[in-house]
């Protein structure tokens, strides 16, 4: 089926990638040319929205060092056209064969295209978008990209998290809107002041997608409107390895990458190191999220102040933390009733302060 919406690689393309060393990824993973590759044990595939953005991206992250096991990563060539009705069958097809979808070289309104290929599984998903402004707005004369998602709310978006805002960016009524909705926004400053904190966030999603915009213009000249503030490239890098290790996280996008307002590939390279961090993450996954109690040691936390015990929980493969979130557990929620979470927040719970990310989960549930 995945035929019906993909076109394959080109020889033209493929005559560069027969320069390339033996160690590169390029020569060490499947691709699409006459016919598709098998995917039985392929846990990645590239998927190019835009052909000639996507290509752009495609040589630079061609040229990386594969560190990764063979047979396990497949290009499978482009989208015939780069609409939402082509992508989300070709997603969904993907996760429903266990494997992880990396989108790159498309426009940003094609972002939640991503998200609805999850609502064929009738199931609740949590998104994550990591971006420089929210794009969504309050106004219905004009319309963005994410407004389909949340206005109105989507029945099957759990969790929505907008992690880099720049608030020079965002009017107070669209953090006034997502704090209603008891979502997640974190800001430029407070990510890059402790990146590490993000780690749960990111663990929590089951999707992300990153916009370009969200780094410097320094960094990736080939966006629209290239903002001089943003993330370094190194921090967006972990930004994304991040989201490679969560054992919840199943598909990943690069959006937004203008190719005739890039310099000297500047941009290509940056989204192909991107995919390359998420890749790295990917496959050192540790398989620690709790479908169990094995391998985990619970912390019980009696909260005098709110009335109600909390128990974290703390792996020690990983050393990552969840906080069990007390109430009645309904089979739907299931999935999102252990929050990630960070040592901070149990010493913070230790102390009788509420945190944040429970807060906000607890209205979540209702």
């Amino acid at each position: 089926m995945l035929q019906n919406w993909l076109k394959p690689l080109t020889a033209t393309f493929f005559k560069s990638v027969e320069q390339l060393p033996a160690h590169s990824l390029g020569k060490n993973l499947l691709a699409f040319r006459d016919q598709l590759p098998d995917l039985k044990k392929v846990r990645a595939v590239l998927i190019g929205l835009d052909e000639k953005e996507a290509n752009e991206i495609r040589q630079a992250l061609y040229r990386t060092v594969n560190i990764f096991p063979p047979g396990a990563i497949a290009d499978l060539g482009n989208l015939r056209k780069a609409d939402a009705a082509q992508l989300i069958p070709v997603v969904y097809e993907l996760l429903s064969g266990k494997v992880a979808p990396i989108l790159i070289g498309g426009p940003g309104s094609l972002a939640p295209a991503q998200f609805l290929a999850y609502q064929e599984a009738k199931a609740l998903a949590n998104l994550a978008v990591v971006d420089e402004r929210p794009r969504f707005t309050l106004d219905k004369k004009k319309p963005d990209a994410y407004d389909p998602l949340l206005l109105p709310r989507h029945p099957l978006l759990f969790h929505f998290e907008l992690i880099g805002y720049q608030v020079h960016q965002t009017p107070p009524a669209i953090l006034d809107f997502l704090q209603q909705q008891h979502f997640d926004a974190i800001r430029l400053g407070k990510t890059r002041a402790a990146l590490e904190e993000t780690e749960p966030l990111i663990r929590d999603a089951d999707l992300m997608c990153f916009h370009l915009g969200a780094l410097k213009q320094s960094e990736a000249p080939g966006v629209e409107n290239a903002s001089p503030s943003g993330y370094f490239l190194e921090e967006a890098c972990q930004l994304c390895r991040y989201a490679g290790m969560s054992d919840k996280l199943t598909s990943f996008g690069v959006y937004d990458f203008r190719r005739e307002l890039d310099r000297d590939g500047q941009t290509a390279q940056a989204a192909a190191q991107l995919v390359w961090y998420f890749l790295d993450g990917l496959f050192g996954r540790k398989g620690d999220f709790p479908a169990s109690k094995d391998g985990l040691t619970e912390y019980i936390v009696d909260s005098r102040k709110h009335h109600f015990q909390l128990t974290f929980w703390r792996s020690n493969r990983t050393g990552r933390w969840w906080m069990q979130v007390p109430v009645n557990e309904k089979r739907k929620y299931q999935r999102h009733r252990l929050i990630p979470c960070s040592y901070l927040d149990y010493q913070a719970a230790c102390r009788e302060e509420l945190p944040e990310r429970l807060f906000y989960a607890l209205k979540r549930f209702g």
